[in-house]
């Protein structure tokens, strides 16, 4: 099976989010499609299947530890795959919640169409808080569709600095996918910062989350009152995107690298 290894919103070999990519032309059991996630041992694996026309696939993503619903930069990574394979501009993925996930190169980017998702507001357990280094907090909020946390804290600077015990983090909560931290920026270009950390369903912390901007897009739009913004995670690995939001939908720009491309045997 072919597989690749592409680097997420980044320009830059080894930076961004490497996700893997498989091509799958017969059909693959959830256990052996894990199977593979675990031997890959990224923070996702996608699985994709052409159906009637090449522009349109099933997508799949398996993280190590279960299947995701839905993750943007192995979306970023596949497009990035099926452009340069089939020799196509544009594709349509269908992901296992039937939701169609319209891709697109434009000016030098990938161009993903993703819903809108909104926040509730939520509370945050003190021993959660605790295990991130978190004491100063701005405001709390959870979002239902992908069961993330969102914490809004108050600099970008603490924020790249959190160490978090990701054992007791573990421990802190029994009822969330992750936890999402974010601020606002300084004045280095981006409008906000994030980072993703969820040893609940998937690795300690997750270099770079397209997926959690389909409702961080609307977040932040509504504080800093802009519909197109400019956002840095800052991870170790680093990485950087634009997004923009258009009534119920939004936009996620990024670029892709491919650093690997294989056989897979199984």
């Amino acid at each position: 099976m072919k597989t690749f290894i592409v680097d997420s919103f980044t320009d830059t070999p080894f930076k961004g989010n490497p996700a893997g990519v498989c091509i799958v032309e017969s059909i693959l059991t959830d256990k052996k499609m894990l199977e593979i996630a675990q031997e890959l041992n990224l923070s996702e694996t996608a699985f994709i299947t052409a159906h009637e026309g090449v522009d349109r696939f099933s997508i799949r993503y398996f993280s190590p530890k279960m299947e995701i619903p839905l993750c943007g930069h192995a979306t970023l990574a596949s497009a990035k795959v099926v452009f340069t394979t089939y020799n196509l501009a544009e594709v349509c993925f269908q992901n296992i919640q039937s939701l169609n996930l319209f891709v697109k190169e434009s000016e030098g980017q990938i161009v993903m169409d993703f819903p809108v998702y909104e926040t509730v507001p939520s509370n945050a357990p003190a021993k959660l808080l605790d295990a991130l280094g978190i004491s100063d907090l701005q405001n709390v909020a959870f979002n239902v569709e992908t069961g993330i946390l969102l914490l809004e804290i108050a600099d970008s600077a603490t924020l790249s600095g959190l160490e978090p015990d990701f054992a007791a983090l573990y421990r802190s909560h029994d009822s969330i996918n992750g936890v999402l931290v974010t601020a606002a920026s300084g004045s280095d270009g981006y409008d906000f910062h994030s980072r993703y950390f969820w040893p609940w369903s998937g690795t300690n912390e997750d270099p770079v989350t397209g997926g959690t901007h389909t409702f961080l897009a609307k977040y932040w739009s509504q504080r800093l009152g802009k519909n197109k913004m400019n956002t840095f995670q800052s991870s170790a690995r680093t990485g950087f995107m634009e997004v923009e939001l258009t009534g119920d939908r939004v936009f996620i720009k990024g670029q892709a690298v491919i650093v690997f491309e294989g056989q897979l045997r199984e």
